[in-house]
């Protein structure tokens, strides 16, 4: 059975950029920003060759679902092997395949020999290493700093996994400009090595700071994984929170921002474009840091509530907006709010998880806040296409909203009441 641990709530003033204080999980932080980084590298290069060689639309939507429905399908099992197995190997494991897979790409190019089932196949196993990465990762940080200053390790890896999300396009497109997508990929495999390098140094396995026995996992494991979660409902909450914001809004923001950029009329569209996809990626580094250095955010349920629906309501408010320096601001709010939120309700999951079942529910959590990307493609994209982007986006926006309000209900009715109440 699934119960909330005293750990749950953490200090409300924790120390200042406590994790990179830390000489164990610092390296790993480092590592983890140019790992993201590679894989957003590899996206530019790969999606601009793919663009240039089939123009196909729907080789382009592969592409989104490919790499997130990995997460709705396996999460679970694969954190049950981060529960079994020693993270530092799953994860060089995962690393290894992200290398195997800029290589293969770099063959193909190299060789003129891509074909379509080709690029679909290395999409899935992209998909598939990303989707491996996360539990074990999230081990691995509760392991490096402990309860107390999990929220802070959170908190930071989110943000230098932003960094990277941020920095990627840029370095891509300068790989693609001066070596060439073939070239280019192959030198991308280089960031992929100082975090699994690292990986051999650290003592850390994801389990030092815990010994409770681990059950096999299988299919009949997954489902009891789901069912215990099922009956904690402030994991509950956390979970829908995460999935909501990935449903209704995930990726879709990123493909749908040439639009945007279009009818905001900002000067020329291809610098308006590159001005907003900037805004709503540093708003996560922002937060993250303004986080960490004011701690005034706790890692509470009623932090997450609030942050996710300030998220829709930035979202919802930038669908509408007429004014393009209003709109960098939303961008900005938004990213800011959506990192909150998603840094806050992935510690408090891990906290609320029993040590030997921790990698499965952070499973759990992945596969909602990860694995449902790929329906803003049904929810913005598709409806976009019937009733327009504007009304598209703001009418999920709204409905991420009000799921929000209806999440924090449920976290709030369920909260133990005073005796004689």
């Amino acid at each position: 059975m699934l119960t909330p641990m005293s750990a749950a709530n953490p200090p409300t003033r924790p120390r200042r950029f406590a994790a990179l204080r830390n000489p164990d999980a610092r390296p790993y932080l480092f590592g983890a920003a140019l790992a993201m980084m590679a894989d957003n590298i590899e996206h530019v290069i790969t999606y601009w060759v793919l663009w240039e060689r089939f123009h196909s639309p729907a080789l382009s939507g592969f592409q989104v679902i490919s790499h997130w429905v990995p997460f709705l399908l396996f999460s679970v099992w694969f954190g049950g092997l981060a529960d079994r197995f020693d993270c530092r190997r799953v994860i060089q494991f995962a690393q290894t395949l992200f290398m195997l897979v800029s290589a293969g790409w770099g063959v193909l190019f190299l060789t003129g020999t891509l074909e379509v089932w080709s690029a679909c196949l290395l999409l899935v196993l992209h998909g598939v290493a990303g989707a491996l990465w996360g539990p074990a990762e999230q081990l691995m940080l509760h392991d490096f700093v402990g309860d107390e200053d999990l929220p802070s390790a959170v908190r930071l890896n989110a943000t230098f996994r932003s960094l990277g999300v941020l920095f990627g396009p840029v370095i891509g497109s300068a790989l693609l400009l001066g070596l060439g997508p073939t070239w280019g990929i192959f030198a991308n495999i280089a960031f992929y090595l100082p975090l699994t390098l690292f990986l051999f140094r650290t003592k850390f396995t994801g389990h030092q700071r815990d010994t409770t026995p681990r059950r096999r996992m299988g299919v009949l494991g997954a489902v009891r994984t789901l069912r215990e979660v099922s009956t904690n409902r402030t994991l509950v909450s956390m979970i829908i929170l995460g999935g909501l914001g990935s449903f209704f809004v995930g990726a879709s923001l990123q493909s749908s921002m040439p639009i945007f950029a279009q009818d905001l009329g900002a000067g020329a569209a291809g610098t308006a474009y590159g001005i907003l996809l900037f805004a709503n990626g540093a708003g996560g580094v922002i937060g993250g840091i303004l986080m960490e250095a004011t701690g005034r955010i706790p890692a509470t349920v009623g932090a997450a509530v609030i942050s996710t629906f300030v998220y829709g309501l930035s979202t919802l408010f930038f669908a509408v907006s007429p004014s393009y320096p209003l709109s960098v601001a939303l961008l900005v709010i938004g990213g800011v709010a959506n990192l909150a939120s998603m840094s806050i309700g992935q510690t408090v999951v891990q906290l609320l998880a029993p040590p030997g079942e921790r990698g499965r529910v952070i499973g759990v959590y992945n596969m909602s806040a990860n694995g449902l990307r790929f329906g803003s493609g049904v929810t913005v994209g598709l409806l976009g296409a019937a009733i327009g982007i504007h009304w598209s986006l703001s009418l999920s926006a709204a409905a991420l909203c009000v799921g929000t309000a209806l999440a924090a209900w449920s976290a709030r009715s369920s909260a133990p009441r005073p005796v004689g109440s």
